[in-house]
């Protein structure tokens, strides 16, 4: 899979990222991830910040490579997740432990199913590491999108 190929199929379409927005993409992150770690909710509640995290983080790989996802289609959130290694380098196993991660937000969403302190405390720790990621990449390859 390429970035290319995804555009060609549909699931990608072509994006210029502004300073403006990748910054309250980044911002946004902070905020979730501080309240994911909020022990007066609900497990599933702090679940679902952390995660939204992440998938804020995996759109802002995205748009920092001018693409975004189509979300009009089921399955962004598994394009997203997926397009990191070629977004920012994410080694492939990282991808294969946030791709679990939206599995296991699926069944708890839509199913009613269970979320754990483990779970919970793997969604904030990838959470935070992909935000740390992602502002390296986006220092290290469109500085300028770092300032507004």
């Amino acid at each position: 899979m390429t970035l290319e190929n995804l555009l060609k199929t549909g699931q990608l379409s072509e994006y210029s990222a502004r300073a403006d927005e990748v910054q309250r993409l980044l911002e946004a992150a902070r905020r979730n991830i501080a309240d994911a770690k909020v022990a007066a909710i609900s497990l599933e509640t702090r679940f679902d910040a952390a995660y939204k995290a992440i998938m804020q983080m995996a759109m802002t790989a995205l748009l920092v490579n001018n693409f975004r996802p189509s979300t009009s289609a089921p399955g962004h959130h598994m394009t997203m997740i997926q397009a990191l290694p070629k977004t920012i380098g994410l080694p492939k196993t990282r991808m294969v432990v946030l791709d679990a991660l939206r599995r296991k937000r699926n069944v708890a969403d839509y199913l009613g199913g269970y979320v754990d302190q483990t779970a919970l405390d793997s969604c904030i720790d990838e959470a935070e590491l992909l935000l740390n990621d992602v502002e390296v990449w986006i220092a290290e390859h469109r500085k300028e999108l770092l300032s507004s």
